[in-house]
């Protein structure tokens, strides 16, 4: 069990009989094993996709850590609009930002979250979030953004402003490495990656700002790119490699509910190449079926089991070898930082 998850009070009953561990506090290096990895997921995502996330990055590290051991604490930005469930789940099994903020960890990932303002300098938890960036830069060795949360740290460290797409951009996209990279090593040429974001940052503008894009395309954009900020080596994808095989169904499922609750003005589009040609002749009945009659209780005639059985995650695979040359940096950097060679080979 390479991963070991430090919770809080409690353990969650979502992670009852998985792989990985669950321990009060950082074990002990054993003496056969490599020193730890240690690893901050600070989680962000609504309380509709909290635990979903939480288990999808525990699930994509435990394969990607192979043998080596990795010690994972969660967090969460203050000022993100919670339920009583969710604030539960955070009291239980979080800590506290402050702990974060005179912590250092190896690594730390740090999730996007749901808008509400155009600009993210509006948000509540604008403040704390650039905190967050700063103690990143000298307390880490490398940084992954999701996301919005890459959006932002673009946006904070080099004013990049995002842009608003004409539609979602939502399923599954096409990509192309257009480099190469440590964290691309033994990463086929092309790669697919699911998105779901309305905005997007540009390439020529990351690039004049001196990031290296690592994967982009025509029709996705930009999908990942780097940059060494300080002592951290920040990674910044705009789309989800971490998405379980489900999870952009559970999503287009509550856009449509959002629609029969008249949250939102539009029926969602259906995620792009996600679906087979015969669910998506199906899903277009359901939505025919739906725009007749947009009562709620439509969603129950969803089809989601016929569904799930055609499902096939595409992207597993490069998502995987990704993490686990992240996992492999961090611990090269851990084992010999003093080594000029050895930072220049993984920052090249």
């Amino acid at each position: 069990m390479p991963l070991v998850v430090v919770d809080g009070s409690q353990v969650s009953t979502e992670w009852v009989g998985k792989r990985w561990a669950r321990s009060a506090g950082f074990p002990e290096a054993s003496a056969s094993q490599p020193q730890p990895v240690t690893i901050a997921l600070i989680n962000n995502m609504p309380d509709a996709a909290l635990e979903d996330t939480e288990l999808q990055f525990f699930e994509l590290l435990n394969h990607a850590a192979c043998n080596i051991p990795v010690n994972l604490k969660l967090y969460s930005l203050p000022g993100i609009p919670r339920s009583e469930r969710g604030q539960k789940h955070l009291t239980n099994f979080y800590s506290g930002i402050d702990d974060l903020l005179n912590s250092r960890f190896d690594g730390v990932i740090v999730t996007g979250t749901e808008p509400i303002h155009p600009d993210l300098r509006e948000e509540p938890y604008w403040g704390i979030l650039i905190s967050v960036l700063d103690w990143a830069e000298r307390n880490t060795t490398s940084t992954v953004l999701s996301c919005l949360a890459a959006h932002a740290g673009v946006l904070y460290s080099d004013g990049i402003p995002r842009h608003r797409l004409a539609d979602k951009q939502f399923g599954v996209f096409d990509y192309m490495k257009n480099r190469s990279h440590a964290l691309t090593q033994h990463i086929e040429e092309a790669v697919q990656t699911p998105h779901s974001r309305w905005n997007e940052v540009r390439e020529d503008a990351l690039v004049a700002c001196g990031y290296d894009v690592l994967t982009s395309s025509a029709r996705g954009g930009v999908n990942s790119f780097v940059k060494k900020k300080r002592n951290s080596l920040f990674v910044h994808f705009q789309g989800h490699p971490e998405y379980g095989t489900q999870t952009l169904l559970k999503e287009y499922r509550r856009d449509i509910k959002r629609f029969l609750r008249h949250e939102r003005e539009t029926y969602p589009a259906t995620p792009v190449g996600y679906f087979n040609a015969s669910i998506t002749r199906l899903l277009a009945e359901f939505q025919k079926n739906v725009l007749s009659d947009t009562r709620e209780k439509q969603l129950a005639s969803f089809p989601e089991g016929a569904i799930v059985e055609t499902l096939s995650n595409s992207w597993a695979s490069w998502a995987t070898d990704l993490y686990r040359n992240w996992l492999q940096y961090l611990l090269s950097q851990k084992s010999d930082s003093s080594s000029p060679v050895a930072v220049s080979r993984m920052t090249s």
